[in-house]
């Protein structure tokens, strides 16, 4: 079975609760501040290795606690934390709230997430048929050169295009597959991009891929939608990976998504 490879941001979500999101201009009161483990591209590594896959995570943790608790949690979670880089000053946090109904606003700090680069290095250890999973809360520069290096490896590239930047079209034509939200796809349709491959997904409405649809898996309570698209796309990298076909791969996505709704934060248990 091939290997998950994630290159992408880890941050510390700090989470509260609050009855409504609000307006411009408007103070709201949250209830307790929870603070947990997040950053796009952790999230989905680790969503592939709770879906089966044998992981390694490339990204930048700062200099402070929080980054040396992220790193020790990951390593506790069977993940390869050999390619991670400390970089000097803050690691990257998030401000995430979440309303009644189960749905969140952020705000992203990137931090060390700036100096993803130094962790390219890793990348050297790429496999034929490895499936290298990248985001966009990392530099885009960083994200072209992966999807560069990836190609001279022969492995294969998923591109979750979130949160949504342009990528230059030569790059974006490398691209095995990009998945995007039914908005991000809207802008990359306006962008003119034409991805090889674009999976589409529609939260509670399910998902396409090329035209394939498939129904959304039932959730069987809504707490909180953060992180439930990371899960998605980690279960489809490990799915892809142990060389599922294209239907079962993206069922398997799906059920890590609903699932994923069903435990507050964006990884379970993930407490720092």
């Amino acid at each position: 079975m091939s290997r998950v490879v994630v290159l992408g941001s880890l941050n510390v979500d700090l989470v509260t609760s609050v009855q409504r999101h609000p307006q411009p201009g408007e103070t709201v009161t949250g209830t307790g501040l929870a603070r947990v483990a997040g950053g796009k591209g952790a999230n989905q590594a680790v969503a592939a290795a709770r879906w089966g896959s044998e992981v390694v995570m490339l990204g930048c943790l700062g200099d402070d606690s929080a980054g040396a608790a992220y790193r020790d949690r990951l390593a506790g979670l069977g993940i390869d934390v050999s390619g991670l880089v400390v970089a000097e000053g803050p690691s990257g946090h998030a401000l995430i709230a979440v309303d009644e109904e189960g749905e969140n606003s952020i705000v992203v700090i990137p931090g060390a997430n700036a100096a993803a680069g130094l962790a390219l290095p890793g990348l050297a250890r790429l496999l034929p048929g490895d499936v290298l999973l990248l985001q966009l809360e990392v530099p885009v520069e960083v994200v072209s050169e992966a999807v560069r290096i990836a190609r001279m490896a022969d492995a294969m590239v998923i591109l979750n295009v979130a949160p949504y930047a342009a990528l230059p079209p030569d790059v974006l034509a490398e691209v095995d597959l990009v998945v995007a939200n039914e908005h991000e796809a809207g802008l990359l349709a306006e962008s003119g991009a034409l991805p090889q491959s674009l999976l589409v997904t529609f939260g509670a409405h399910g998902a396409s891929w090329d035209g394939m649809s498939v129904d959304a898996h039932p959730a069987v309570a809504v707490v909180d939608t953060t992180g439930a698209g990371d899960a998605f796309c980690g279960a489809l990298a490990a799915a892809l990976a142990r060389g599922a076909a294209r239907e079962d791969a993206l069922q398997a996505a799906l059920a890590a998504g609903a699932d994923a709704v069903g435990y507050a934060g964006a990884q379970p248990d993930g407490a720092l």
